[in-house]
């Protein structure tokens, strides 16, 4: 187990409401009732469950309308990641301390490059500075929905997730390899499978792209109020 991302002192409280996809009312231990960013702008199946504790970050900048982030709920006896922007960030900085070995050898780690064809920006794109022509392709992609121990991935039709499977698959070559992570932003899962209930063409183009090549690694990840864990691989079921 790798610690991967310390957390900023966060506030508690009790989610009072989440409505317009990004806001959610909570009501804070000290009494207070402020309103707060949602970043996760999906369903949020089985993790938005009206007056469960809730961590919310502070951000005194300006220039932002909400100065509250909502970070995490708890359920199932633990703390889950709601903050879909947060991901992202701890894999560049997983990418950049070698944490990923299933990912190596690599040198350069760039972020948002432009690829595909259609339209499509990568999360990361890794090199050798060495041998520039050998890259990898890795998108992520953030999972809080459950069976038990089973985490699932999409909890909703996604059309940009179906796009992204075709933008993996179309860019694999002799010389260029592409990569999917599944960040379980919750430690109670060891599995991992397509949500085809909730998307069947989902799992359809993850089973495709699986046989065409694309690396899936679905990374478990322990959350608590001061920080966030890595636990490694779950078992891939699709």
């Amino acid at each position: 187990m790798t610690q991967v991302h310390t957390f900023p002192d966060l506030q508690t409280g009790r989610l009072v409401s989440r409505y317009k996809r990004f806001f959610a009312d909570i009501q804070l231990d000290n009494g207070e009732l402020i309103t707060a960013h949602c970043a996760n702008t999906g369903p949020m199946t089985g993790v938005c469950e009206i007056g469960s504790p809730v961590l919310v970050s502070f951000h005194d900048n300006p220039k932002r309308k909400l100065a509250y982030s909502w970070e995490a709920i708890y359920l199932d006896e633990q703390w889950i990641g709601v903050n879909t922007s947060l991901p992202n960030r701890v894999i560049g900085h997983m990418l950049d301390r070698h944490l990923i070995p299933e990912l190596e050898p690599y040198t350069i780690v760039k972020g948002e490059v432009a690829y595909g064809n259609e339209k499509s920006r990568i999360d990361f794109l890794i090199t050798k500075e060495e041998e520039p022509s050998l890259k990898t392709y890795v998108e992520v992609k953030n999972t809080t929905w459950c069976k038990g121990s089973l985490a699932l991935f999409p909890d909703t039709v996604t059309t940009r997730g179906q796009k992204h499977l075709r933008e993996l698959m179309s860019v694999i070559t002799e010389d260029t390899a592409a990569a999917l992570i599944f960040f379980i932003n919750r430690g109670d899962c060891d599995r991992f499978a397509a949500g085809a209930e909730a998307d069947p063409e989902y799992a359809k183009l993850l089973k495709q792209a699986i046989a065409k090549g694309v690396k899936v690694l679905p990374c478990r990840f322990a959350i608590e109020p001061t920080k966030i864990t890595y636990l490694g691989l779950a078992n891939l079921e699709v």
